[in-house]
């Protein structure tokens, strides 16, 4: 290319121009399935429109947060229906925010402090409870219900104490826990809900007559964009929220605990860089050095934001393909009752489904160990239900005789269960007629072994 007589607009055109050419032709012809090919529980789906805003984020080599991460904090606050949307690197850092947040003073009595105790489930991934135990709270685990896989509601009430102060669970693979038990709960006792929403962005719950995207009916909500999930930027993440305090705090935390609120590259927006008083520091201390969090840096670049914008586009299709594969599978296995499990959606709800949850029946003669090694041998990628049991492991190790460091509600007997019966396997919207097929061809054989 010579771009001596173009302008710099005319230049990034003709780049832009051949990158559509390239990607149209290097990643999105699409290759029919062929039979023994594996299938993966998960992939990315995108044409040449996330390769484009990539490139031309890395054209303007802004590297942080910048226009297009303005772009998708408004546009994904628009499809929430919240007014306040902050990206941040990746999910497990959108659920450290998402507590730390409510460690915050600004918040008085309510704020949690070491050694307040946080509901919570075992059955599930492990940085939903880790900001908990890292900063000194004490989770309080629940026992969770099969086929839902989500949190036991009728032992709220049994896991609450007078050092209760928030409840913080996620939406298992799309499927949304009882939400409007939960929300009373919280409401009753005045507790703060978070809702991790890493595995059911799309998925909606009629609470109070009124059908809400999961995510938005709790204090704060929490999403993941890594590749497998609803939508990607590669690594990527959010939290949202309705509540302008929460909000200040979620900023605050996120960039670096600083009391200023300017964006990258602005300095004195509010007009009052040098005239307040904060803590001890001297009077007129530069504002944009004043902190009032001990906070981090987890912002994303500009370029994840950039595909992400492309993503949110096509995400309304992503939540239909994905509830379709999900009746497809389940269409085809349900006469199997006998010996499997399969999921059933929370009452009042709509899930856009993450992934097929199955699980061995009790006395079925059938092993889920070797289904599993049986459906993976024929190229059908499975997963676990993640951690299974956080406390079964090793992380668990050096606390698990430790009283004051969490708490378990009665037994944990299908938590315990799920550790040793279940799997899944995926919906991603990529999947066709001719992938379902196979796999649920691969999983009716592996039942009958």
């Amino acid at each position: 290319m010579n771009f001596e007589n173009m302008t710099e607009k005319e230049a990034r055109q003709q780049i832009l121009d051949a990158v559509a050419d390239y990607a149209k032709k290097y990643h999105c012809e699409k290759k029919p399935y062929e039979e023994g090919q594996r299938i993966p529980y998960a992939s990315r789906v995108y044409d040449e429109k996330e390769i484009l805003n990539l490139v031309d984020s890395s054209l303007e080599f802004w590297l942080t947060s910048g226009r297009y991460t303005n772009m998708f904090e408004k546009k994904f606050g628009e499809y929430l229906g919240v007014p306040y949307v902050s990206i941040v690197n990746s999910g497990s850092s959108a659920n450290l925010l998402a507590f730390m947040t409510l460690t915050s003073p600004l918040l008085g009595d309510r704020r949690i402090k070491r050694g307040d105790e946080v509901i919570t489930v075992a059955a599930g991934f492990p940085t939903t409870v880790a900001p908990a135990i890292q900063y000194g709270a004490v989770p309080v685990f629940v026992d969770v219900t099969i086929p839902q896989y989500n949190i036991d509601v009728t032992r709220l009430e049994e896991a609450y104490s007078e050092k209760t102060k928030a409840v913080m669970i996620a939406h298992t693979l799309g499927n949304p826990f009882d939400l409007g038990a939960v929300k009373a709960f919280c409401e009753k006792h005045d507790l703060w809900l978070v809702e991790d929403n890493c595995d059911a962005l799309g998925t909606t719950y009629t609470i109070n007559g009124e059908e809400k995207l999961t995510g938005t009916i709790g204090d704060i909500g929490t999403s993941s964009f890594y590749p497998p999930h609803h939508m990607t930027m590669g690594e990527g993440g959010a939290v949202y929220t309705s509540n302008p305090l929460l909000h200040k705090i979620i900023r605050s935390m996120r960039d670096w605990g600083r009391e200023c609120s300017c964006p990258s590259g602005v300095d004195n927006s509010c007009g009052h860089r040098y005239d307040g008083q904060y803590g001890e520091l001297p009077q007129g201390y530069d504002h944009k050095y004043v902190y009032s969090h001990l906070g981090y840096n987890l912002k994303p670049t500009d370029m994840q934001a950039a595909v992400g914008c492309a993503q949110l586009e096509k995400f309304p299709n992503f939540v239909k393909r994905r509830r379709e594969n999900f009746e497809t599978l389940y269409n085809g296995l349900k006469d199997l009752s006998d010996k499997l499990i399969l999921p059933e959606p929370c009452e009042n709800s709509k899930p856009s489904w993450f992934g097929f949850l199955i699980t061995v029946k009790e006395g079925s003669g059938l092993s889920r160990n070797e289904m599993v090694q049986e459906i993976e041998r024929e190229g059908v990628q499975t997963r676990m239900l993640f951690s299974g049991n956080i406390l079964r492991h090793p992380c668990f190790d050096s606390i698990r005789n430790d009283d004051t460091a969490y708490r378990v509600v009665g037994n944990l007997t299908n938590t315990d269960y799920i550790m040793n019966n279940t799997f899944w396997i995926g919906v991603y919207p990529g999947m066709d007629e001719a992938r379902l097929d196979r796999m649920i061809r691969v999983i009716r054989h592996a039942a009958k072994q």
